[in-house]
């Protein structure tokens, strides 16, 4: 990292980095948490959940890929060890144990809502602290928003198919 442009943070850039890393976890996890269950997906409208799920998962790794670079550029470590994605996470991981679409539609908004609300509360510690991050983050929310409308219109469609099935 170059002095000046760690100068420029105008807050406790270790805490900066740490918030990061935590976010980086929360990637590392929704990314993996996407990737099996567009594996194990069953159930009504599989083949468009299964990609979705996928899409959303090249997307959480490109955020992971995206903080990784914020943090070494504000001089920090990301974290080494994948255990440490655990202790770290703000929004933990949901074991898709159930693989009906449905299941893995609820937990996938359930991550999507966490991330936001991390997201939020980031953006608005940096805001006016750091410029870089800001924008860094203000463009992840806004795919974590997408991912959530996403997930959201494929349920309400899977339901909408099911009562039109029922009465039908």
């Amino acid at each position: 990292m170059g002095t000046r442009g760690r100068e420029i943070v105008g807050m406790d850039v270790d805490k900066l980095i740490g918030k990061l890393n935590a976010a980086l976890a929360d990637e590392w996890l929704a990314y993996y948490q996407y990737w099996v269950g567009a594996r194990l997906a069953k159930g009504p409208m599989r083949g468009i959940v299964s990609s979705e799920l996928n899409e959303h998962a090249g997307e959480e790794l490109e955020h992971a890929e995206i903080l990784v670079e914020r943090i070494l550029q504000l001089g920090g470590k990301p974290i080494l060890n994948p255990k440490d994605w655990f202790e770290k996470t703000n929004c933990g991981y949901d074991t898709p144990m159930d693989p009906s679409t449905m299941s893995l539609l609820e937990q996938n908004i359930k991550g999507e809502q966490c991330a936001i609300d991390v997201y939020v509360k980031l953006m608005n510690e940096v805001k006016d602290a750091d410029p870089i991050t800001y924008n860094i983050i203000v463009d992840i929310l806004e795919d974590e928003v997408q991912h959530e409308e996403d997930l959201q219109a494929i349920f309400e469609d899977i339901e909408m198919m099911k009562e039109k099935h029922i009465c039908a």
